[in-house]
């Protein structure tokens, strides 16, 4: 590929990235998308709505910029969690390893590449892409050294930031499992595939089984139900509180008349009727009656939740067989109540494997499908190579703009485009498995994008690139690095167009976020919604870890075969580093999280990049006839082998257990200070599979951080005066504003019962 289409491509994405944070600036400012760039914010009481006017809201700012920068670590714990510090970490991570990779492969590999060979250059802009890679050098070249030197900088420099980072994260994720001293998922264990017996129900079952056996540690435990018709009635009475919300609340129930925006006709709204007084029957009756004690047996599943006296016995109970049969009486550490995946509890237990076995088999089916779009892909890029077989190409080369985009810009659009259906795919799969938590399920999904990214986005845009070439592909397993070696260089270029439009543009479009912002318009320019109504998000890890790590093994594997993308790349890493802490402070909600487990992914796949990167420079050294070099490459493949496995042995163990001496003492320390009767009877009722109001308030003050940040560019609230919408819907919901100390989630609905309603309210409530 040609410097100029590289070039082109670059201008594209810079225009688009310069238009999309201009156009953020500006619409951040405006009180009509408050719900769509301050979510976090208003559902924790930080912000709320005012429609003033002022120079300002209309001229970009780097404001943002500035206060996403000036947020410090601690900060970000107490407001997002673990996960979301351990994400950064991750950015910051690849921001201090690439810019000592690129000081050094800028600074002393490029130039031995450029001049590899006695040739006469063209201007920059002229010269091919492979100029730059090691493929200029001439074989048995004494400059060699240098690579292997660089080789051996990178992989110390990231084995040693790695090492800090595990241990650091290591440390944090035992804070959080001794901060979190009151969850209840620590007295807690799930049990599944219960044994069926037709004497007495499942409840009868376990309650035996574990008076039995664990009577001095057995508190009491909650069944799993098959409720799904009462928790879609649940769902739709919450569906009409929102509806209701959407109403101006004229107790006259007058209809008014509003000009149609389509045909400009009157439409009728407003309005609704006064059905007749046939729910006498149930005058009074609250959510909280609806509870689980009216359910039959025949609706109880083979699942439970048991509860234990202390942290210890429950870990014990959940690292031990209960039964001689490993197919029953299945024990796991119980998730948190907001992070329990219902739906899959209800899943036969002997079912699992072969869902296990089913999703794999569908993934792998989806990566072979995924070939036709990734081997169109890499065709626009070889055009030059095409052409020769298809003559009508060459109209189209001759054009040079067209044919700089098409090979430059066009095929990194396309793959990202087709890769936008993965995601939703790779989480439907990881439901189907059957994971019991949310965060179990996002962190499964998390790694099946991983895999499917780095094998299409690297490997099989390399495989059919060396297919078009006419090269000899992995004719025996020896001859791997050596193909490798060959065919990365020829692929430098459409990695680092696809950095531009991947890594720049989709961090602009994610700062954007144009479905929510598309879908607020209609919202309130065609359904002529006033209300600050909408949905809160979480943060896709699932999509922005994969990426961050495939542009990871970009880097390194490019590191010294052709340098040329590191200073693009670091681009990448520092805006993703801004706008990801802007998006978790601003946007994001955290309901649940998985505690930090996501590094031993991130940490694992870096390891992978770097023995790929040793092995593809292997194999140059061996084509480049350089025995020296690869003879001292092949210890520091052994090296970062050895390295991996101490960290795996020091580190891993705390990311997938619990350390029994934490937990002792903090049981010890309940015990002492009196907490533990008070814990004991907060068990019974946290595991609801109806969640009451006071559950709901409760869930959502957890997801808000408990130090807002409320000193950003909203206006001030005593030089402003509000909406009168606003007074309107405070009185007829009993809303509490931020300025009264309350947390809102604006996605809720009132409470059912009249003691949470304003005399209006109650009014309208008994009239109805």
């Amino acid at each position: 590929m040609e410097i100029s289409a590289l070039l082109t491509s670059a201008g594209i994405n810079i225009s688009i990235c310069i238009v999309l944070l201009s156009l953020y600036s500006i619409l951040r400012k405006q009180p009509s998308n408050y719900c769509v760039y301050f979510g976090r914010r208003l559902v924790c009481g930080g912000a709320r709505r005012y429609d003033p006017f002022w120079y300002e809201r209309f001229v970009p700012s780097p404001s943002w910029l500035v206060k996403a920068w000036e947020t410090s670590e601690d900060e970000l714990l107490a407001a997002a969690g673990l996960d979301a510090v351990v994400f950064l970490r991750m950015v910051l991570f690849s921001i201090r390893t690439f810019f000592i990779v690129a000081v050094v492969c800028i600074a002393f590999v490029l130039p031995v590449n450029y001049y590899g060979q006695p040739m006469v250059h063209k201007e920059i802009h002229l010269e091919s892409s492979e100029v730059f890679t090691i493929e200029n050098l001439k074989e048995g070249s004494k400059w060699l050294w240098v690579h292997c030197l660089a080789l051996y900088i990178i992989t110390s420099a990231a084995c040693l930031l790695l090492y800090f980072e595990y241990r650091t994260i290591a440390k944090m994720r035992l804070g959080h499992i001794t901060g979190s001293a009151s969850k209840p998922s620590q007295f807690t264990v799930l049990i599944r595939a219960i044994p069926w017996s037709p004497e007495q129900s499942y409840s009868d079952t376990l309650s035996k089984f574990f008076t039995n056996y664990y009577s001095s540690s057995y508190v009491s435990h909650q069944m799993v139900y098959h409720n799904g018709i009462i928790q879609r009635l649940l769902r739709d009475a919450e569906r009409m509180c929102l509806s209701l919300k959407h109403v101006a609340p004229e107790i006259n129930c007058k209809p008014t008349l509003r000009p149609c925006t389509f045909c400009g006709g009157p439409t009728a709204t407003n309005s609704f009727h006064i059905l007749s007084n046939e729910g006498d029957s149930v005058k009074g009756m609250e959510l909280g009656e609806l509870s689980m004690t009216t359910t039959t047996t025949e609706q109880e599943r083979p699942a439970a939740f048991v509860f234990f006296k202390t942290r210890y016995d429950a870990l014990v109970a959940s690292e031990v067989l209960l039964s001689s049969n490993p197919m029953l009486w299945v024990t796991d550490l119980a998730p948190e109540p907001h992070d329990v995946y219902w739906k899959n509890l209800n899943i036969p237990y002997r079912q699992l494997w072969i869902r296990k076995i089913a999703t794999l088999v569908g993934a792998v089916a989806f990566m072979f499908v995924f070939l036709i779009p990734v081997t169109f892909i890499q065709g626009l890029t070889q055009l030059q190579q095409l052409s020769h077989a298809f003559p009508f190409l060459r109209g189209v080369l001759q054009k040079k703009f067209i044919n700089q985009v098409i090979t430059g810009y066009l095929p990194s659009v396309i793959l990202i485009l087709f890769f936008y259906a993965v995601p939703p795919l790779m989480m439907y799969f990881s439901a189907l498995e059957g994971c019991i938590s949310r965060s179990i399920r996002k962190k499964s999904a998390c790694i099946k994008v991983l895999y499917f990214t780095i094998w299409n986005v690297f490997f099989v845009n390399i495989l059919s690139g060396s297919v078009i070439r006419q090269l000899n592909v992995f004719s025996s397993v020896r001859d791997i690095p050596a193909q490798l070696a060959r065919a990365v260089p020829t692929q430098a270029g459409f990695f680092m167009t696809y950095c531009f439009t991947s890594g720049w543009a989709s961090l602009a479009c994610e700062l954007m976020q144009p479905m929510a912002l598309i879908w607020n318009m209609v919202a309130k320019v065609v359904s002529k919604n006033d209300d600050d109504s909408y949905e809160t998000l979480r943060f896709p890890y699932h999509t922005e870890i994969p990426r961050v790590l495939l542009f990871g093994l970009l880097g390194f594997t490019n590191s010294v075969i052709a340098p040329l993308i590191l200073p693009f790349l670091l681009i990448y890493f520092f805006l993703a580093y801004l706008i990801y802490k802007n998006q978790i402070l601003n946007v994001y909600i955290t309901k649940y999280e998985s505690g930090g487990q996501y590094w031993p992914i991130f940490h694992n796949t870096t390891i992978f990049s770097l023995i790929l990167t040793q092995i593809i420079a292997l194999g140059f050294f061996g084509l480049k006839l350089s025995t020296v070099a690869s003879g001292f490459t092949i210890p520091l493949i052994l090296l970062t082998l050895l390295f991996s496995e101490y960290c795996r042995q020091r580190f891993a163990p705390i990311f997938h257990k619990h350390p029994a001496q934490v937990l002792i003492d903090m049981d010890r320390a309940d015990e002492i200070s009196g907490k533990m009767e008070e814990l004991h009877k907060k068990l019974h009722n946290v595991y609801s599979q109806i969640p009451l109001h006071s559950q709901k308030s409760s869930t959502s003050k957890a997801e808000c951080s408990t130090t807002p940040l409320v000193n950003q560019e909203l206006p001030d609230p005593k030089k402003l005066k509000p909406e009168e919408g606003d007074a309107i819907a405070k009185e007829l919901w009993g809303f509490q504003g931020s300025d009264a100390g309350h947390e809102h989630d604006a996605k809720s609905c009132p409470s059912a019962s009249p003691d949470h309603l304003s005399p209006k309210m109650i009014e309208l409530h008994k009239r109805n």
